[in-house]
């Protein structure tokens, strides 16, 4: 299972970093489509020992896979066979969009990091959410109801939308998605989308988060689970300003972190970097900022709202980390690209060893 890195060395490493991404998610759906489905969630499945209750949900390792692997809604079931305990699609926009031109993911294999100008490519709400409804009956019949790994969805603004349209805008995704998903995360924090971290200001996120909950309650008929994304790039006041708005509006939790814009401590050369042009970094180079933004936030938001910590992670001391220092669960991505399918197992293994040192 180790053999991946080599693998990926040899066959992926010097493909279109898109291309590879959609002809690994394409094999991982096929996969599951097969007997060899069977077998991977039997191998794959984390260990009683780490399940996790967070806003209400019973997810079956804390550690999931964080929006961008799978914007389309469609890899939901192979993805969840693979290990992780849930799965944020997305992020979905309330019209369907191409993104960015490509190229517009790149990789510095020297950083274990990731630079992507994605821009929100999706196929829009109102068709990914009959894929959600569908992938989420498939697991209610794969898996017990305690065991069922959790489907979050990721919505935000669409290129086209203008600021003072965004809340009619993210509303269309809520009403759509909230019926079909576990849980919903507001995206403002994506620096792809012109104008879209304006959003994080309080006075803006206030009335979006508000609309979103009434939106989302009343499209499903229950209480949806919200939480918010922030950028690893607000200052440390802003930070506390967003924890004491969720803390306010009763929020569910908060997301901790997206990408950075920074580019410091690469090891990649900086001429090759700038030539790779703008975007969101991903990755390993992101770790210490992540931490210091989970720790913050804890620190003042309190003991009970929830906060799922990405960026960096990549092993199971990495995970820990993060739970020790207030997590309540942890999400991963770049690390995906370059461990890759057996990633989560590997996760959840460590954590469960860990678990039962510490129990001994």
């Amino acid at each position: 299972m180790r053999l991946y890195p080599t693998f990926f060395r040899i066959v992926f490493s010097g493909m279109d970093a898109e291309r590879a991404h959609m002809i690994g998610s394409t094999l991982i759906r096929v996969a599951d489509r097969t007997p060899l489905g069977w077998v991977l969630r039997r191998l794959c499945a984390p260990d009683p020992s780490l399940t996790t209750t967070a806003f209400g949900l019973e997810f079956p390792s804390p550690f999931g896979l964080a929006a961008g692997f799978d914007k389309a809604g469609t890899n939901v079931l192979s993805l969840t066979a693979l290990g992780f305990g849930h799965v944020e699609i997305g992020t979905i926009t309330g019209q369907a969009q191409p993104g960015n031109p490509r190229p517009r993911l790149f990789r510095l294999v020297a950083d274990r990091a990731v630079i992507n100008r994605m821009g929100f490519n999706n196929d829009g709400a109102a068709r990914v959410a009959p894929r959600l409804r569908v992938a989420r009956k498939r697991l209610q019949r794969r898996y017990s109801t305690d065991r069922r790994p959790v489907v979050g969805a990721n919505i935000g603004k669409t290129k086209t939308v203008g600021i003072a349209d965004a809340v009619a805008d993210y509303l269309v995704s809520a009403r759509e998605l909230a019926p079909v998903a576990d849980y919903l995360v507001v995206n403002v924090s994506s620096p792809n989308t012109p104008g879209l971290r304006l959003l994080q200001g309080i006075n803006q996120l206030r009335p979006l988060l508000e609309a979103v909950r009434r939106s989302a309650d009343g499209a499903a008929g229950r209480r949806v689970p919200l939480l918010v994304k922030i950028a690893p790039d607000l200052m440390d006041s802003d930070i506390d300003d967003v924890g004491a708005l969720a803390l306010e509006l009763d929020l569910d939790g908060i997301v901790a972190t997206n990408t950075t814009i920074t580019r410091e401590r690469l090891r990649t050369d900086a001429d090759t970097v700038i030539a790779l042009g703008v975007g969101g970094l991903s990755g390993a180079p992101l770790k210490r900022r992540s931490l210091e933004v989970l720790e913050r936030l804890r620190s003042a938001v309190g003991a009970d709202l929830a906060i799922i910590s990405v960026g960096g992670v990549e092993t199971p001391e990495d995970v820990m980390e993060r739970l020790d220092a207030g997590a309540t669960l942890v999400q991963g991505y770049t690390g995906f690209l370059y461990e890759g399918p057996f990633w989560a197992r590997r996760i959840n293994r460590g954590l469960a060893r860990r678990r039962s040192r510490a129990i001994a």
